[in-house]
This record gives structure tokens, sequence and C-alpha cells, in this order.
């Protein structure tokens, strides 16, 4: 049988899965004209899925015509399907080590994903229930651009509180998350003829929100402590509107901004007349100390500081902010005005109760415990595989919901992450998130804030599996 890939813990049912992988296989040819289908329960049984699930993905195909039932005997592949541009070249057949892949359910080691099984549930509905029965009746109709005030004045003090932010309520704008908070900046401070400063390597969606205005970019090379600030341009070229970093958990090298480095970047924004963007990433989820205080506390008039409820509790609920430098806030209310009108009122409200009565910082604090050991057994384990085998560093491992895992001389390419995806475990180069090309091909991303331990450790076993005998390898044959 064609390999199969069925992943229980994306979000995509099971059949809808099936269907697709077989629906692909038949279009590419994998699968040809009058080829018979493995029957509905030996497709279950190889796959270890529900029968009624193989017998729904079938049904569906039938009815769309990639098969054909033949009384007695079967489904078959239906004739004149075959796409010749998805055709690929014959692979070798599977071995008989490879072919126990087709039941491995994949250990996603993706980042940045909370455990949406530890979102309190019975609170939030709680607080939700309240919204509705004590809102006041403008909440249910056009509300401020910038955000209802109970949760910008709640917003306010917790920064305050926990990261040191210096801002009054009236400086913050609710966003619809933080990719709503980027595509303002980029709506009101880019365009043709202007550039950014950017880290460079930096999450692709962050690149391709800043490319779309035409504007420039201008990337800085970061290292394990962040932002190399001494590498910023010169002032005798022209001032960007902004230098954009994450400096309390880079993304996604996973440095620490130091202090020296801080200053000299507010000097910097000062001598240029250009913004600071700060991107707090994962500020919450810090380990082995204190959250570190914010760069919008040293210099509230030079920077833009974005945050989001997103890793902390769900990213179901859409609701982030920023908090601008006070001769921003018009241009900015107007450009939210003009986005979406308003962030849903009823949301906001639940927030600010939630935030205000302590629940956000008790699930924090509790959910702070399974994440650190959840990062300590990862690291445990990439430890113990690899110990004396390669020279395998760990990088940015005191905060946040992944680490990053350096393998010297083993680049990770395409074959390479194949070879992973069908030893049943996903792992994400830091390359793809790289501007310049060709410093960081020996890294990936491995995210663990939504496996178990025993994930985890299983996931590092298979990584060690396939990277034993590639790192053997001439790159040119991974």
């Amino acid at each position: 049988m064609t390999w199969i890939t069925i992943d229980r813990d994306k979000p995509i049912p099971l059949t809808r899965q099936l269907y697709t992988e077989l629906r692909g296989q038949i279009l590419r040819g994998d699968r040809k004209a009058q080829d018979k289908l493995p029957s509905t329960r030996k497709m279950a049984e190889d796959l270890g899925i529900s029968r009624n699930v193989v017998i729904e993905a079938y049904e569906q195909l039938f009815a769309e015509g990639y098969m054909e039932s033949r009384k007695g005997s079967g489904y078959f592949v239906s004739a004149g399907i075959y796409l010749e541009q998805h055709a690929r070249k014959e692979t070798p057949p599977i071995s008989s080590g490879e072919n126990k892949a087709e039941s491995l359910s994949i250990i996603d080691f993706r980042s940045g994903v909370p455990d949406l099984t530890h979102f309190p549930r019975q609170t939030w509905g709680k607080m939700v229930q309240r919204a509705c029965q004590e809102a006041p009746l403008s909440a249910y109709g056009y509300g401020r651009p910038e955000g209802r005030l109970e949760l910008r004045q709640v917003v306010s003090r917790y920064l305050y509180r926990t990261r040191g932010v210096q801002c009054k309520p009236e400086q913050i704008i609710v966003t619809s998350g933080a990719t709503q908070a980027l595509t303002l900046i980029a709506k009101v401070l880019l365009g043709q003829g202007k550039s950014a400063v950017i880290e460079d390597p930096i999450t692709q969606d962050i690149q391709t929100i800043f490319k779309a205005t035409g504007a420039v970019l201008r990337p800085v090379s970061t290292d394990e402590y962040g932002l190399m600030t001494e590498q910023l341009p010169s002032r005798e070229e022209s001032a960007p509107s902004f230098v954009f970093l994450t400096p309390s958990h880079q993304f996604p090298l996973g440095g620490t901004l130091p202090i020296q480095r801080r200053l000299q970047l507010i000097r910097y924004a000062r001598l240029t007349d250009c913004y600071i963007v700060e991107d707090d990433y994962d500020s919450e989820f810090r380990y082995d100390s204190a959250p570190i205080g914010s760069l919008q506390g040293l210099a509230e008039e030079r920077v833009i500081y974005i945050g989001s409820f997103s890793k902390i509790l769900s990213p179901g609920l859409r609701l982030g902010y920023l908090v601008l430098p006070p001769d921003l806030v018009e241009r900015y209310r107007d450009a939210k005005w003009y986005s979406d009108l308003h962030t849903p009122a009823l949301d906001q409200l639940a927030l600010a109760m939630f935030i205000e009565e302590g629940h956000l910082e008790k699930y924090i604090s509790r959910v702070k415990k399974l994440y650190r050991k959840r990062r300590q057994a990862l690291c445990r384990a990439l430890e113990q595989a690899f110990l004396g085998t390669t020279d395998m560093r760990i990088l940015g491992a005191s905060a946040g919901l992944h680490i990053v895992a350096a393998f010297a001389d083993i680049p990770f390419t395409p074959a390479l992450l194949e070879k992973l995806q069908v030893a049943g475990v996903r792992v994400y180069p830091v390359e793809e998130h790289a501007i310049c090309p060709g410093r960081h091909v020996d890294k990936i991303i491995l995210g663990y804030g939504n496996l178990s331990e025993e994930k985890i450790v299983e996931g590092v076993k298979r990584l060690y599996s396939v990277l034993s005998v590639a790192g053997s390898l001439s790159g040119e044959n991974l």
C-alpha cells in the first residue's frame, strides 16, 4: 500500500485526512486507473483507525468519481483522472522497516501552540456568561476602534505589574491578535520608499506582512543573545521607519536581549528618529528567572509594544493589543477603524474580568509548571540521545514554548525532512525563517507546549533514529 499519513494530533477529521491522501495519490498517478484499493477492513487495520472512517472516505471518493465499485470485488481507481502536472518520479519500494511508518501517528514539534486541554473552560465560560448578563447596552452596538475602556484599564495595570510597561489606557489599542497588530503597524509606518530593520531570522509571517507594503526589509543578524545591535545600519544611511525585534525570547533562536544591547538600541532609535517595535513574544513563560522587563519601560516615547493572549490562553480568542507612544495613538485608532471597526466587545469584557479577578496569573503559574517539565524532558532526551554521537547544541531553552537544536554538519534538507516524516516525526527548520540564507541550515525548531512528556521522548527517539544515519552521509545524499 502506498504510504498514507494519518495524524491524530491534527484538528482535521481522520475521514478528511484519508480522503485527501487517497485523492492526491490518484491525481498524481501513484494509484493508477483500475488499481484495486485495499478492502475497508484491511485499510483500517493497517492505519489503526476505525473501519467506519475508511468507509466514509471511500464513499466520498466514490461519490466524486475517483473510485468505482464492483459488486463482490471491492473498490477500483476510476479511469481518466491522472494529472500529468502532478507526476513525480517513481520511488524505490519501501523497505520492511519503513513500512512500519504507515501506522505511526506523527509527533509534531510545532512551536507556539499551547496545551489547549488545560484551557480553563469552566472559569472562562463563567466570565463570558457574566459579560453577556452584566454588559451595558453599548457593548451590543458599534464600539470604539481602540477597544473597551474596561479592558484597556485592566491591561494597563497588568502590564505595569508583570512587565514594567509604562502606559495609560489611552495608549492601548485592542486588536484581533498579534497578527492584526503587525498589520496595523505596517499600514501606518511602512510603504513604498520606506524601510524597516528586522531580525534575521524571524518568522515568515512577519516578513510577508511587512513586504506586502512595498517597503524594503533590512535584516540584522541575531545570535544567542538576540539582535546584534552593532550591525544596525549606520546613521549615514537613510533612517528606517522602525526596528522590529522580539527581545524577551527571540523567534526562532530564543535569545534574550541583554540590557547593554537594549540601551544601545534605544540610543540608535533616538539618534535616527525611528521607532522600536517590541513583539513581547513568549514573555510570560520564563523558567529560570522572573520575566524580563520590557523595552517599552525604558523608552515609552520610542517603543511600540505588541502583546497577545493567544499563546497564553487560546489562539481561538483572537485578542491582542498595541501599546503606542502618545503621538501615534490617533493614527492607529483610525487604521483600526478602517480595518474592522472594533474587536468583539463581549470577549473584551470577559477577558477584563478574567484578568482583574486573578484568573490569568493563576493559570500562567499553573501551566508554567507543566511547560517547565516538558522543556526539561525535551532537553534531557536530546542530551541523552545524542551524547557522544554528534555536536548537538540546545538554544533558547530559558523561555517560551520551543527550543532550537543545532546539529553540526547535518543540513536539514527537504529530503532529510521527508525521511523524518516517514519515521513519524515532524520538525521545523530555522532556515525557513532566514532572510539571508545559509547560516542556519543545521538548526531545527522543536516546540513542546502541546506534547506530553511521553510523546516528546518518543519523538526524540525517532529523530535520533534518522539523524544517526544521516549524520554519516554526505550533504548531497541527505
